[in-house]
């Protein structure tokens, strides 16, 4: 089973980054461009094949490593 994990910072966190990509693309020409929000994708393959089990299990590695609770949200997909 693959569980895709989705990490963004949260809402009111700044995000130099994707701020400078908004700013780089403005400057090219795509004015429209209001704002841009910056995502890390990781893809797990897990050797399980409960879906509860495997996204208790994935949440716990966002949790311990994965992503940073206090600045960032997660989504988790499973993929079978």
């Amino acid at each position: 089973m693959q569980a895709k994990v989705t990490i963004g910072f949260k809402a009111g966190v700044l995000d130099p980054e994707a701020r400078a990509i908004q700013r780089s693309l403005q400057g090219l020409g795509f004015a429209e461009v209001e704002g841009l929000r910056k995502y890390k994708v990781i893809e797990l393959d897990l050797a399980m094949t409960d879906r509860d089990a495997a996204i208790a299990r994935a949440r716990d590695m966002c949790e311990k490593l994965l992503a940073n609770p206090v600045i960032e949200s997660y989504t988790i997909d499973l993929v079978d």
